[in-house]
């Protein structure tokens, strides 16, 4: 987690649709997915339920739907652990956003409820003929399948990362900024940058590399590898721009490297949804201290 003006924004963190930059991905036969409606398909055997859920939980549809809980949720509990004060402490790509409305002429959360909802009729619109079915139990799968790659990505960022210094290295980094907010605090900071920094670094950044690749290379392998290593390396840079960066590193750099590759990994083979829960869930476990 970083102080980034007044604003933190989490450290360890870190675009799916046709193609990186939209909030989820799959290209979907509403044949092959059963019943091609939405809440039906009781009839179809595990074997496409399990196909369906790979395939379902990339889109678009899903990758917006998920990622409601952490707005609504981000968006309440930061009001009120801030109590209200003048000055908020936000996550940084959350301020980032905001400040990119107001100069659009949008202020306050009105002006971020409008663009979700435009965000929301665009997916709709967008994924319509596609007649997505919605299956509830698909979310909760989403959250598991998160928390174990959290877990993963913690530990096997670490071990590389101690693998090339040829030293132990924590699961986790230390946290800059002012270290006595609160664990309250922390926690719903960590549910915005789950959201939020998906949002600017895997759906606007990675996305964004994705189609300038594409366009100097053909096919989609080596523009996905080149996108999700460039934003990789930016994503860790930005940590130390600014009066208020941290201190450079190269162990903190190539740990902050190597987990915002995985995120991109997962961003472009799972989606937004999963990319975004698989972020929150890990800096809650920082938080909580129950990656050690």
């Amino acid at each position: 987690m970083e102080l980034t003006d007044g604003t933190y924004s989490m450290g360890q963190n870190g675009p799916g649709g046709r193609g990186p930059g939209s909030l989820g991905s799959g290209n979907l036969d509403s044949g092959s997915l059963g019943s091609g409606h939405l809440g039906s398909g009781s009839n179809e055997s595990t074997s496409d339920r399990s196909t369906s859920y790979f395939i379902l939980s990339r889109t678009a549809t899903y990758g917006f739907l998920a990622a409601l809980p952490l707005f609504l949720l981000y968006e309440g509990l930061i009001l009120a652990v801030n109590e209200g004060a003048v000055s908020q402490i936000r996550v940084g790509a959350d301020v980032w956003i905001k400040q990119a409305l107001s100069a659009l002429g949008g202020t306050g959360v009105f002006s971020l409820g409008i663009l979700v909802l435009c965000i929301g009729v665009f997916v709709f619109l967008a994924e319509r003929k596609k007649r997505i079915p919605i299956y509830p139990e698909y979310f909760v799968g989403m959250i598991a399948e998160s928390l174990l790659y959290a877990v993963i990505v913690a530990v096997v960022v670490s071990n590389v990362v101690g693998f090339i210094f040829s030293a132990a290295v924590t699961t986790t980094l230390p946290l800059t900024g002012d270290a006595d907010i609160g664990t309250a605090k922390m926690l719903v900071l960590s549910i915005g940058a789950g959201l939020y920094e998906e949002l600017v670094f895997r759906v606007v950044l990675v996305g964004g590399l994705f189609w300038v690749f594409r366009y100097f290379t053909s096919g989609k392998v080596g523009p996905y590898i080149l996108a999700a290593i460039v934003g990789a390396l930016i994503f860790s840079a930005v940590h130390y721009i600014g009066a208020l960066g941290d201190p450079f590193e190269m162990t903190s750099f190539m740990f902050r490297f190597f987990f915002g590759l995985a995120l991109n990994v997962i961003f472009l083979i799972r989606g937004f949804g999963v990319a975004a829960w698989t972020h929150a869930i890990y800096d809650v476990l920082v938080v909580t201290q129950l990656l050690g």
